[in-house]
């Protein structure tokens, strides 16, 4: 058991963050809350270091390679020198999560600390999903209470589903902080710019952004019949998830991704619904 002065300090990290992610977790027993708690706090650590400002990417390489030897010290020598990492150790030991999701998460983090991500192909779009979403997803699904086949496959297309539609659903910002994460291939079949002070206003903009939302469906799709093959408990956080974020993207796809309004979201109430009804199930 995670101890209560390492609880309240990664709880109060993900409380801090404003994240729903702290609310959506309550759907789990305490003990298992505090696990996913403590995987949020690492997310949240070295997802900060990549995005800092006013820092090179040689001190971010140094930083995150920093936890790449944590995370190496806490499976080969149970070592845990502060309360996220004593809090991931009681982790470990209790869900026997496996350290290359970790470190995938961490290589995810070095992409985006780099160089502004442009238009990446589409099998590095796939890679990246995979790293800063579907690594959190493979660790999620063991502290949520089932290791299948099926459950990694939710990790799996899950994760891509809510990747891809945060790209859609920031486009606007990404934009601005000098980023794309739209495919190439797709901008090159539209005659679309790769310019991030153009995308914008390129008319064929929403046919590119639809192609992408229909990639997101699809992996939902893939994650909800999973679902199906899984401990159906243990997939409540993964089920709210899912019905959070796919709605998203009607919303979107009713606006014809139009970025001049303001920024999707799904209202606080039609969130509360949705967690009653998945614990009433």
């Amino acid at each position: 058991m995670i101890s209560p002065s390492d609880t309240a300090y990664v709880t109060a990290l993900v409380k801090a963050s404003g994240t729903s992610f702290y609310h959506g977790m309550k759907l789990l027993p305490p003990e298992r809350r505090d696990a996913m708690y403590a995987i949020y706090a690492f997310c949240r650590v070295v997802d900060d270091i990549a995005d800092e400002e006013g820092r090179d990417f040689t001190a971010k390489q140094q930083e995150l390679e920093a936890w790449r030897q944590r995370i190496a010290g806490l499976y080969e020598r149970g070592e845990a020198e502060d309360a996220i990492t004593r809090a991931l150790l009681v982790v470990i030991q209790d869900y026997h999560v496996r350290q290359d999701d970790f470190i995938a998460i961490i290589d995810g983090m070095e992409m985006d600390a780099g160089e502004p991500i442009i238009a990446p192909p589409l099998a590095e779009l796939d890679l990246y999903c995979d790293r800063v979403a579907s690594a959190v997803g493979r660790l999620s699904v063991r502290v949520f209470g089932d290791s299948s086949p099926a459950a990694e496959e939710v990790a799996h297309a899950l994760g891509r589903g809510l990747q891809l539609t945060n790209i859609l659903r920031d486009v606007a910002e990404d934009a601005e902080r000098g980023r794309i994460y739209l495919p190439a291939e797709f901008l090159e079949e539209a005659g679309v710019t790769s310019d991030p002070a153009r995308i914008l206003t390129a008319p064929a903009l929403p046919q590119i952004c639809t192609r992408v939302a229909e990639m997101a469906e699809a992996n939902f799709a893939r994650a909800h019949a999973a679902m199906a093959r899984c401990n159906a408990k243990a997939m409540r956080p993964a089920r709210l998830m899912e019905a959070s974020y796919r709605p998203l993207l009607h919303i979107l796809r009713r606006r014809n991704f139009d970025y001049a309004q303001r920024r999707v979201t799904l209202p606080k109430w039609k969130k509360l619904m949705l967690a009653v009804r998945l614990l009433a199930g």
